[in-house]
């Protein structure tokens, strides 16, 4: 129920007021001044003010320029006989919503209150989602207390208020976007935007005017203007996702950035400043492809200002079952069910996999568990078929030697063994290792094997 407040020095106009807006539901507060108003606002919080404009004391407008602007300012509606355009253009600068003439009408006066509440309602669904996503990435919440984590929260919270660029380092799915989501909403700039692009699924030819936008006529099919990225972010920041797929080209108009703090549309010739903290990812080792000349070295200094490394879930097993129960709480919410517990032999199984897709891939297998379980807590055979637990254990059943092995060239022969029993289809070889299809891909290229046509995903 919308609260409204009238302040009225007319006591049968705050009467007629009280009376229709009850009628039509709203819980009604009068007052005859606004120094009276002053004085309640804050304790029936109202999410309308209607008030007259000329009053003994503090008039109308003062009044609409003295109401509380937190957690935001109420819609203030002016009600007044002296209907002067002066006054009400006075009005709206003060901030008014609308500006009423009396005699009212009642139907313009609930037409104007039901927007008024409208808008407030916007403003309470705002405020509450803008506190939502500083909770969900207060950096404090950040799952972990591997030593690898830790290491990378400290830093977190020593950039945060800050301005400088951060290149974020790690494994595909090991929550690379989550940590820049982190820093922003940390930030002086949390209420700005965040946006956030993959650079490797962006084609090599559009990826400029996605990034810088475009004018009219800039090539073929430009008809209007379009807003790049870096313009749609301004005060806010932007997260370039795997920034090592990017051509050579647009990796010097992004150092361009850095260096003079502003960008021009494609097809113009007019520079625009931006304001934008740039957060950079990548899986890859950007030294080993500036050794390639595949990234620019100056470019790369650029973005390193600060490192921030993110362990894979393989080298922070201890982080397992706080991750596992914020996973069970978030699809217990989404799928309406009620699973309490993970059994200790599953939650040992998880501990003991290797997790070649990371943080996503764990997500991934408590989803499904969590949707197809039939009784209310995880067992381990809602999550084997997922892991393909016992065959990785017949398989690596050995005492390693002394000297260690050689981990990647293990994970190679294993890669191309499950290729070479799935008959070449990679969609097969990837659950016969129990990987998703893209993990499965990024493996394979990230081993370097050669491949015959990558097929499309299921």
């Amino acid at each position: 129920m919308a609260v409204i407040l009238v302040v009225d020095d007319e006591p049968l106009q705050r009467d007629i007021l009280k009376t229709i807006l009850d009628d039509e539901g709203y819980e009604t507060y009068t007052v005859s001044s606004a120094e009276e108003g002053l004085k309640i606002i804050k304790q029936i919080r109202p999410d309308v003010v209607l008030t007259d404009l000329r009053m003994e004391g503090i008039d109308g407008i003062d009044f609409i320029d003295t109401l509380p602007k937190e957690p935001f300012q109420p819609p203030a509606i002016m009600m007044t006989a002296y209907g002067t355009i002066s006054s009400a253009v006075e009005a709206i600068q003060k901030g008014a919503f609308d500006y009423l003439t009396k005699p009212l009408d009642k139907d313009v006066l609930l037409i104007t209150v039901r927007r008024a509440v409208e808008k407030t309602e916007l403003l309470k669904e705002n405020i509450q989602l803008q506190k939502a996503l500083f909770e969900r990435f207060q950096i404090e919440g950040i799952i972990g207390h591997s030593p690898g984590m830790m290491k990378a929260v400290e830093i977190m919270k020593k950039v945060a208020s800050s301005t400088v660029t951060v290149l974020v380092l790690g494994e595909s799915g090991t929550g690379k976007e989550l940590i820049a989501r982190a820093i922003h909403y940390n930030s002086p700039r949390k209420a700005k935007p965040f946006t956030a692009v993959n650079c490797a699924a962006i084609p090599e030819n559009l990826i400029e005017s996605e990034l810088f936008g475009y004018e009219p006529g800039a090539f073929t099919g430009a008809a209007s203007r379009s807003i790049g990225l870096f313009e749609a972010s301004n005060s806010g920041t932007l997260f370039l996702d795997e920034v090592g797929d990017l051509p050579l080209l647009t990796q010097s108009k992004i150092l361009r950035v850095l260096q003079d703090k502003e960008i021009r549309r494609i097809g113009s010739r007019e520079s625009i400043k931006v304001n934008v903290r740039m957060i950079a990812a990548t899986n890859k080792d950007l030294e080993k492809e500036i050794a390639g000349k595949t990234f620019r070295e100056d470019l790369y200094y650029r973005l390193k200002v600060v490192t921030i490394e993110l362990p894979p879930l393989r080298e922070r097993k201890e982080d397992i079952p706080r991750l596992v129960e914020f996973f069970l709480q978030k699809y217990n919410k989404e799928f309406g069910k009620r699973i309490s517990r993970i059994e200790e032999q599953a939650l040992d199984a998880l501990r003991e996999y290797h997790w070649p897709g990371n943080i996503r891939q764990l997500e991934s297998v408590i989803e499904r568990a969590v949707l197809m379980a039939e009784l209310p807590q995880i067992s381990l055979k809602d999550i084997k078929s997922e892991l393909r637990f016992f065959q990785g254990k017949d398989i690596l059943d050995f005492e390693l030697p002394d000297e260690g092995i050689n981990f990647e060239e293990h994970e190679k022969d294993l890669l191309m063994k499950a290729m070479q029993k799935a008959n070449g289809v990679a969609t097969k070889a990837a659950k016969l290792l129990g990987m998703s299809y893209k993990t499965f891909w990024y493996r394979w290229e990230k081993n370097k094997i050669d491949s015959p046509k990558k097929e499309p995903p299921p």
